[in-house]
């Protein structure tokens, strides 16, 4: 079985941008089998084969267990992300269904997002006033990247809001 290995990095909120570029590799002949940190693991297939969903989800065998009923197959789990595959003859995968459950899993990703902004700012603010290390910086640098990231989180839940009103 021929495999490749792919590593690249992907923000937290580029989670759509993320799935899009794995539905492309299934589209050109390669399907993702397993994850870990930035590394992407895959198999050849038959292009168009499979179609790939990921979500923020925390560990659950029993999601798993109702996803797998569904014909989707468990790839596996980097941090509290789950990504999952299912052939496309089984007809149209989506996880998400409607407009409410996209925004619920966007509420997910900027409470972490600002959990880790917010973390970053403290442990910055710490270490800039300490006398003995000088790297507060950096931490305020990844306060403020964390901080970029939930704003363009809130810009598409506010696009997902404003199409949930147009369609009430």
């Amino acid at each position: 079985m021929e495999r490749k290995t792919i590593r690249k990095w992907f923000w937290v909120w580029e989670f759509d941008k993320e799935e899009q570029w794995l539905n492309t590799m299934a589209q050109s002949g390669w399907v993702l089998d397993s994850v870990g940190f930035c590394k992407y693991n895959f198999v050849k297939c038959e292009p168009g084969e499979y179609t790939v969903r990921l979500e923020m989800h925390d560990p659950d065998d029993e999601y798993i267990a109702f996803m797998e009923e569904t014909g989707a197959e468990y790839i596996g789990r980097m941090v509290k992300w789950i990504f999952f595959r299912k052939k496309a003859l089984d007809g149209p995968f989506e996880i998400f269904s409607d407009i409410d459950s996209r925004i619920s899993q966007l509420d997910k990703i900027s409470k972490l997002t600002a959990s880790l902004g917010f973390a970053n700012l403290a442990i910055g603010l710490a270490n800039s006033f300490n006398p003995v290390t000088n790297v507060g910086w950096v931490n305020l640098i990844v306060c403020a990247v964390l901080m970029y990231g939930l704003g363009r989180i809130h810009s598409k839940k506010e696009v997902l809001e404003k199409e949930r009103m147009v369609r009430e």
